[in-house]
């Protein structure tokens, strides 16, 4: 009986693909779905990830000849590989939950055969999502979720090109005890973290490693994520008044936190933002002016003028008016341009085709908008150069401040905030 199901899912999977593996010679357009949190919570972040995508599908589909004398896909014309196929970015809606993640995956796959997904920003929607391409094997690429799990469950068709919690809490450690040396505090830290699969798994990750690299994590402070109060957390914080404090928060939270955090009068020695809704646009915009000297950790940092990376900033600001890449809508990039590489060297939507062309890819570092050392998946689909930086929020903008040989900017402690 287990055999029959089985077959009648795979029969069920490969009629899918046959829907979408047309031979290259006659492919006109290749559809990549992607599901990201355009309504919610985080519509921010999902809406500048939308106009990633669209850019990105821009450039490979219609050219820019600046950027195109350094990265190959900016000629123009299509996917060369696919005798010229044009990019249809099919973007659907999470809105910021599980189950929307998961119909959105199965509509995409089902409805609009998708030779591809990116997807979902939040760890949590991630583990939903991609466990429907699994089931349909549909290749399916992450580019910015970190839950350390993600990659064990040992999935054939999930690939993720971020770094993940343990590289993150590597850097904090290292950060940390570099500034122990300098002199500064770093006797107590508390890390407060949302209780998601985001914030659970990367407090887990972080607190270990500092336990095992000889810093104390003195408190954890969980809260219930997208709440309308915090202030019971920050008085908790305000008692104890730790020497370093490490938030694991999404947009509105990171906000509500800044907000109430101000209205208190307490701040921390250094403020570390794991990331997540403090590199949001939408935060820098509304709460940079009180949150100087925040530190946080990026992929991205605008590079030399002429690199990839900043003419694609140049671009991005074009494309929105005049906001650049943050860390998220460089990490989207990255993740779309490693994706229609793949699709360009398979010379084929068929998934399988697909798939061997993702396990092969070997993108060195001045082909990519993130600050990787390359891109290159292991067996469980991780890439294993991603690599991360130590950034700082001066004057409301992210910049690049450890490690050193990688800084644009010099250190300033303690955190200023207003």
């Amino acid at each position: 009986m287990l055999k029959t199901t089985r077959q009648a899912v795979l029969a069920g999977a490969a009629l899918i693909a046959f829907g979408f593996a047309a031979d290259a010679g006659a492919q006109q357009t290749v559809k990549i779905g992607a599901v990201y949190p355009l309504s919610g919570n985080s519509a921010s972040t999902g809406n500048y990830a939308k106009m990633a995508f669209e850019m990105g599908a821009d450039i490979i589909n219609n050219g820019d000849p600046e950027l195109a004398k350094i990265f190959p896909l900016a000629k123009g014309g299509g996917l060369p590989g696919l005798k010229g196929a044009k990019i249809q970015m099919v973007i659907a809606d999470n809105q910021g939950t599980p189950q929307a993640g998961a119909n959105q995956t199965l509509r995409l796959i089902t409805e609009e055969k998708v030779a591809a997904l990116i997807c979902c920003y939040q760890s949590a929607i991630t583990v939903t999502a991609s466990a429907v391409a699994e089931k349909y094997g549909v290749p399916f690429l992450n580019a910015e979720s970190v839950a350390a799990n993600l990659t064990e469950r040992g999935f054939k068709w999930f690939f993720r090109t971020t770094p993940v919690a343990a590289d993150f809490a590597t850097a904090y450690l290292s950060f940390l005890k570099e500034q122990k040396a300098a002199g500064k505090k770093v006797d107590s830290i508390a890390i407060v973290h949302e209780n998601t699969e985001y914030g659970n798994s990367v407090s887990s990750v972080i607190s270990d490693a500092f336990t095992k690299g000889g810093l104390s994590v003195s408190m954890k402070v969980p809260y219930g994520a997208n709440g309308p109060d915090v202030q019971p957390q920050v008085l908790q914080l305000k008692e104890k008044n730790p020497d370093v404090v490490i938030f694991i928060s999404y947009t509105q939270d990171a906000i509500l936190y800044a907000k109430t955090m101000k209205e208190l009068n307490w701040k921390p020695a250094i403020l570390i933002a794991d990331d997540g809704g403090f590199n949001d646009p939408a935060f820098t915009k509304q709460m940079g002016p009180v949150t100087e000297g925040l530190i946080s950790r990026s992929v991205f940092a605008q590079g030399k003028p002429g690199s990839v990376a900043a003419m694609m900033d140049a671009l991005y600001k074009k494309k929105t008016g005049g906001d650049g890449l943050d860390d998220v809508s460089a990490r989207v990039l990255q993740g779309f341009f490693v994706v229609a590489d793949a699709i360009n060297r398979a010379g084929s939507v068929e998934p399988a085709k697909v798939q061997a062309a993702l396990k092969a890819t070997d993108l060195k570092p001045d082909q990519l908008i993130a600050g990787y050392d390359g891109v290159k998946f292991d067996d469980k689909g991780q890439n294993i150069l991603a690599s991360t930086l130590v950034t700082q929020l001066k004057s409301s903008n992210y910049v690049a401040v450890w490690p050193k040989a990688r800084a644009t900017d010099p250190l300033v402690l303690p955190y200023k905030g207003w």
